[in-house]
C-alpha cells in the first residue's frame, strides 16, 4: 500500500450515508471525507445542519454533497442511488443510518406510528440496498452497513415499532450478505447503544438517567466511537467480514 493510500484509505470511494448530516451519521461522514471519499449525506429536512456539515467539510481531502430525501418513499430511495451513480459513476459504500424514534406504549401505538417506524427504520434499508447492490455487483466491490439499535436486542415497552424494525435489520442483512457474498460485496450490522445525539437527548430525562445507570462503562458513547466501528467495516481490508453484527454499546446489552 502506498503512503497516500495509507493516509487516505477511502480515496476514490463514493459513499451514501443516510441521516448523514447530524449525530452518528455526521461523524461517519467526517471520517469518510477525511479518508478521501465523496459522501452523499442524506437528510430529511434540517437544512441548517446540512449546510453546517457541508461548510465544515468543504476543504477536506474528500468531498460531500447533501441530499434531501424522504427515505420512507421507495421511489425516493431508488432515485437517490441513481442520482449518485449518475453524478459520480459508482457507489462503493452504503450506510443505512437514518432512523426515527417513535415512543408510545404498545396499547396506545397507532397504525400510522407503526407503519412509519417500519418504513423509515427497516423498509428504507431494503430499498436503498436493493438499488445500491446493482452498481456494487457490477464493479465487484461494495460495502453495506446497517445501523441497528440496542433496542433490537433488549426491547422497550414504548418503542415496539422501532425495536421490531431495528431487529429486522439482522435478518435483512444476513440474507443480503448471503446473496452477494460471491460478488465482492459485504453486508454487516452495527448495533449502537446510547450515544450523544439529538435523538437520544430528546428522550425523557428520567429515562435517560435510568439508561445511563445500566451502562457498564457509565457514560453515553461519543458518535465518533460508533463511526470508528463503521469505517472499520467499510475499509477495503475488511473484505472477509460479512453477515456480522458489531455491538458498540458500552456493555449495555450484557444486562445487569
Amino acid at each position: 500500500m502506498s503512503v497516500s493510500a495509507e493516509k487516505l484509505p477511502f480515496a476514490g470511494r463514493v459513499a451514501i450515508v443516510t441521516g448523514g448530516t447530524r449525530g452518528i451519521g455526521a461523524a461517519i461522514a467526517r471520517r469518510l471525507v477525511t479518508g478521501g471519499a465523496h459522501v452523499a449525506a442524506v437528510f430529511a429536512g434540517d437544512h441548517i445542519a446540512a449546510a453546517k456539515l457541508a461548510d465544515e467539510l468543504a476543504d477536506g481531502p474528500g468531498s460531500v454533497s447533501t441530499h434531501v430525501v424522504d427515505i420512507a418513499d421507495e421511489n425516493g430511495c431508488r432515485t437517490l442511488v441513481a442520482d449518485v451513480v449518475a453524478a459520480r459513476g459508482r457507489v462503493d459504500h452504503l450506510v443505512n443510518n437514518a432512523g426515527v424514534l417513535i415512543e408510545n406504549r404498545v396499547r396506545d401505538m397507532t397504525t400510522s406510528e407503526w407503519d412509519r417506524a417500519i418504513a423509515v427504520n427497516l423498509s428504507a434499508s431494503f430499498h436503498l440496498s436493493q438499488a445500491a447492490l446493482e452498481p456494487m455487483i457490477a464493479q465487484r466491490f461494495g460495502r453495506v452497513i446497517m445501523v441497528s439499535s440496542v433496542t433490537a436486542v433488549m426491547g422497550s415497552p414504548v418503542e415496539a415499532g422501532y425495536g421490531a424494525a431495528k431487529a429486522g435489520l439482522f435478518g435483512l442483512s444476513r440474507s443480503l450478505a448471503r446473496a452477494v457474498a460471491r460478488k465482492g460485496v459485504t453486508v454487516n450490522v452495527v448495533v449502537p447503544g446510547v450515544f450523544e445525539t439529538d435523538m437520544t437527548t430528546s428522550m425523557d430525562p428520567a429515562d435517560q438517567e435510568a439508561i445511563r445507570g445500566m451502562i457498564p462503562l457509565g457514560r453515553r458513547g461519543d458518535p465518533d466511537e460508533l463511526a470508528h466501528a463503521v469505517t472499520f467495516l467499510l475499509d477495503d481490508a475488511a473484505g472477509y467480514i460479512t453477515g456480522s453484527v458489531v455491538t458498540v454499546d458500552g456493555g449495555l446489552s450484557m444486562g445487569a
